[in-house]
């Protein structure tokens, strides 16, 4: 038994040479074999372990005797001890989900820190058939029956992933070696243990004695194919935890799997994960995306997810709101926008200065109608777009409303919150893509310009994945 963990962790590459690892002990059966398996293969890759455990405070004198169970097995061992007490807060009366955030916060910490480099688990092949199941009938997609992964890119790895449960309690019994029982494992409150200890145990004896290696080839199938379409899909673009951008054109058209895809990958880089997401939020957006009518909402755990003409925006509840702002603008000099790396710059150049078109996006006032008698600086000021403002462009022959203009230039709802515009004593003389008010524009005869200088690169075209 342990070649073929050794197998594992060779074809997964858990370890590299001198690796640190944590090895995370519960106490129960599965942890505890871990902990054996390890420190018998360590010299194989020159492992430096040590022992982890978390202590919840969910079962009283219970939960304290598994730690002191803990610790002197690492004290038999000779090994480090990291302890963590915690007092878990149930998360969305989900204490199962709420106990697995302390656990994952711990980890991440040790290795943060650089008091281990990796995390072993004892999750085994039970766990894993566990697992799948248990997303098959929650309806999760491909992605989510890849189950329980040997390496997760924080660090975790899971050596026993191939093992059977029964094996391990075989293995422990014949060596007399001691565990702990855990009594909430037993309690039937929990789906995970009506699953475990009713369902499964049913369907083996019914359908598949070989259950468990069934739904672990699935796993497999599942993950294989998800590591291809993440080679194959085009890297995204924007960085992690921000709004994403999807062209209704390219969800619409691709081929649905392809679609799945960038939704939740967009999903996972807006929210940061995807949890509670499922095969139905999934499909709301894929079928916003292939609706006829330009627009629409649809609300998913911790997520808000617009369609505006061409686009749909998925950004989180903090993401969605506009910055309101209103500044003093001096002229010359420049403003930084809030929430965002916009510039606006303000120029003021003589005719003779001007030789060409600038690089970035702008536009020309006269300098004299912004320049009271006497030669006083404008009272300029740049603020967000609000509800009825509205203004004639150079060009047209009548006043509009911005918003009309954002509805004739496909403007995306979500980025006019944040549109800027430059006021001269409360009335508008300049809006992004809009220009210069009829006004204020500068002319023919103009002989000094007031130049205004854009910087934004996306807002024409909202940032993509």
């Amino acid at each position: 038994m342990l070649d073929r963990i050794a197998e594992h962790i060779a074809r997964h590459q858990m370890f590299a040479d001198a690796c640190r690892v944590g090895v995370a002990v519960s106490g129960g059966a599965d942890s505890v074999f871990l902990l054996h398996a390890l420190s018998e293969l360590a010299p194989r890759w020159n492992l430096e372990l040590s022992v982890v455990h978390i202590e919840h405070g969910l079962r009283g004198a219970a939960s304290l005797e598994d730690a002191d169970f803990v610790k002197r097995l690492a004290q038999s061992f000779g090994l480090p001890f990291h302890l963590h007490s915690a007092r878990v807060l149930t998360i969305d009366d989900n204490q199962e989900q709420a106990a697995r955030r302390v656990r994952q916060d711990f980890f991440r910490a040790l290795i943060g820190a650089g008091k281990v480099d990796r995390i072993a688990t004892g999750h085994t092949r039970a766990d894993q058939a566990e697992t799948v199941f248990y997303r098959i009938l929650r309806g999760s997609g491909l992605a989510g029956l890849a189950g329980i992964l040997p390496v997760t890119k924080e660090g975790v790895v899971r050596p026993l992933l191939e093992i059977d449960r029964g094996e391990i309690e075989a293995w422990l019994r014949e060596r007399n070696i001691r565990w702990r029982e855990d009594a909430s494992n037993q309690d039937r409150a929990y789906a995970r243990n009506r699953l475990r200890h009713e369902i499964l145990p049913l369907l083996r004896e019914t359908f598949n004695p070989r259950l468990d290696e069934t739904l672990s080839n699935m796993a497999l199938v599942a993950r294989d194919e998800e590591s291809y379409w993440d080679s194959a899909l085009p890297a995204p673009e924007s960085p992690t935890r921000s709004p994403q951008t999807l062209a209704v054109s390219q969800l619409s058209t691709i081929a649905p799997a392809v679609a799945r895809r960038l939704i939740r990958r967009a999903i996972a880089r807006a929210k940061g994960d995807l949890r509670q997401v499922d095969f139905a939020h999934v499909e709301r957006i894929l079928d916003m995306a292939r609706s006829q009518a330009g627009h629409g909402r649809v609300q998913l755990p911790g997520l808000d997810v617009f369609r505006s003409f061409d686009w749909i925006r998925i950004a989180t509840a903090d993401d969605s709101h506009a910055f309101q702002f209103a500044l003093p603008l001096e002229a010359p000099g420049t403003v930084e926008l809030p929430g965002s790396h916009t510039r606006i710059t303000l120029q003021v150049l003589e005719k003779a200065e001007i030789a060409e078109a600038c690089a970035t996006v702008g536009d020309e006032l006269d300098w004299q109608r912004l320049t009271p008698r006497f030669g006083a600086l404008p009272s300029l000021e740049l603020r967000n777009w609000r509800p009825g403002d509205q203004y004639r462009p150079a060009g047209q022959s009548k006043r509009q409303k911005v918003k009309f203009l954002f509805q004739e230039a496909r403007i995306p709802l979500w980025e006019r919150g944040n549109w800027p515009i430059i006021t001269y004593n409360g009335t508008i003389v300049w809006t992004r893509r809009f220009g210069a008010a009829a006004e204020f524009a500068a002319d023919p005869s103009t002989r000094v310009v007031l130049r205004v200088e854009d910087s934004s690169e996306s807002r024409n075209t909202p940032s993509r994945l």
